[in-house]
C-alpha cells in the first residue's frame, strides 16, 4: 500500500514539474499596447464597459474590438491617452469639430420610461423610473443611443459644457500664425 502511494505521488510531482516547465516555455508573449493600455485604466475593475475586468478591456482594445472611450470611469483623458496609444481616433466629434454629448433638453416631455437608461452603453444617464432623467456629460461617449430609444424626443446633442476638467487651449488664430 505505501509502495502505491509512493508511486503516485512520485508521479504527481513529476506531472506537476513537467506542467510548470512547460507553463514557462510555451507561453505566449506579453502584448505591450494592452500593458500600455491597462496602466492608463482606473483599475477598479468595475465592470461598467460590460467586460469583467480592467485587464480583459485593456486587450479587447488592443485588438480593435471596443472603442477607446469604453470605460466611463476614465473619463475623456483615460479615452485620449488609450487613442495615443493605439493610434486610433476618438468618437467621432460633429463637423464643426466640437465634441457633443447628450442631455435631456425638454424636461416637460420626458416620461421617465428607462428606455434612454437601458440603451446607454455607459452609464451616463441617470434618473428613477417616471422621474425625469439626466446625462453626466463626463460620462456620455456620444454614441446617440439614448436619442434613437427616446419615444418623446427630450434628449437632444449639445455642445460638451466646458469645466476645468475638459478645457482644452484654444488652437492659436491664423493671422497669428502669419505674423510669427
Amino acid at each position: 500500500m505505501y509502495t502505491a502511494i509512493l508511486v503516485l505521488t512520485a508521479m504527481a510531482v513529476a506531472i506537476g514539474l513537467l506542467l510548470a516547465v512547460a507553463s514557462q516555455y510555451l507561453k505566449s508573449p506579453p502584448d505591450e499596447t494592452a500593458e500600455a493600455i491597462e496602466q492608463v485604466l482606473p483599475g477598479t475593475n468595475c465592470g461598467q464597459c460590460g467586460l469583467p475586468g480592467c485587464s480583459v478591456g485593456a486587450r479587447a482594445a488592443a485588438d480593435g474590438e471596443i472603442p477607446v472611450d469604453f470605460c466611463p470611469p476614465g473619463g475623456r483623458a483615460v479615452a485620449e491617452e488609450i487613442a495615443r496609444i493605439t493610434g486610433r481616433p476618438m468618437a467621432p466629434a460633429s463637423d464643426d469639430g466640437i465634441r457633443r454629448v447628450a442631455r435631456v433638453t425638454r424636461e416637460d416631455l420626458c416620461t421617465g420610461c428607462l428606455k434612454c437608461i437601458k440603451a446607454c452603453p455607459t452609464d451616463a444617464v441617470i434618473g428613477a423610473p417616471k422621474q425625469i432623467h439626466g446625462v453626466l456629460p463626463e460620462a456620455c461617449s456620444g454614441c446617440e443611443a439614448c436619442i434613437e430609444v427616446c419615444a418623446t424626443g427630450a434628449i437632444e446633442m449639445v455642445p460638451e459644457p466646458i469645466t476645468l476638467a475638459n478645457w482644452r487651449w484654444p488652437r492659436p488664430m491664423e493671422e497669428n500664425d502669419r505674423a510669427a
